[in-house]
């Protein structure tokens, strides 16, 4: 298999087509993310950055362009098949956790792996071990209401990876923190990323934080530079 897993080729996006207040939002753009690679996007508010991630991680569609995923071409593929490879294949965390909250921890993180027909004793081992890996198994059995922010948002990572995906897209993943809980929750973040060879691409406006990834790419115009 191809070390290239995500591939966008001159994707191009608009909303309200054909009316005279159309939007353009992606106008070609491109990005070759290679496996165990953590790039961050920058770019100001609004400039496409949430579409973008949608159509990487096959929850949107393009209007023209390829989107290829672990070396299958996704662009014209069945909403079941990209329903399948995104379950299979991609791990999402935004802003806000969106944890359930009537469920503890560990609850959150073992049933995306009961969803795609892991066992209960498999799911409840790997969803100890990843939050061993952000230094939160001691909240394993705490509801979200019961946790801080950080560690909130740290259960979230551990689900968005529970499934083993090849690709994580994180939109301001820490955009909620104040900037030493940021700080934190993104070393956690590199952590898993590291340990489990994931490749992620990570939309910030925290320079520092993007100045500590592989490399950073830029949206400009509807472009990636």
């Amino acid at each position: 298999m191809s070390d290239v897993i995500l591939q966008l080729n001159d994707i191009v996006k608009s909303y309200n087509h054909g009316k005279p207040n159309e939007i353009e939002v992606l106008r070609g753009a491109s990005l070759s993310l290679e496996k165990g690679e953590v790039v961050a996007m920058v770019a100001p508010s609004g400039a496409g950055k949430s579409t973008l991630l949608h159509i990487a991680g096959l929850l949107d569609t393009a209007d023209r362009g390829q989107v290829t995923l672990c070396g299958e071409d996704m662009t014209h593929r069945s909403d079941r098949a990209r329903t399948a490879a995104r379950r299979t294949q991609v791990g999402f965390v935004y802003q806000f956790h969106h944890l359930l909250p009537e469920f503890t921890a560990a609850e959150n993180i073992v049933l995306p792996q009961l969803a795609a027909g892991l066992g209960s004793s498999a799911a409840q081992s790997r969803a100890k071990r990843l939050l061993a890996t952000v230094g939160v198994d001691e909240r394993a059995g705490h509801r979200p209401a019961e946790m801080s922010g950080g560690e909130q948002q740290r259960v979230a990572f551990c689900r968005a990876l529970a499934n083993e995906p090849a690709l994580l897209l994180a939109d301001e993943p820490t955009g909620n923190l104040d900037p030493a809980t940021s700080d934190q929750v993104f070393d956690s973040l590199m952590t898993l990323a590291r340990d489990t060879g994931l490749s992620a691409l990570i939309a910030t406006h925290n320079m520092e934080l993007a100045a500590r990834m592989d490399r950073t790419v830029r949206l400009e115009s509807g472009v990636l530079v």
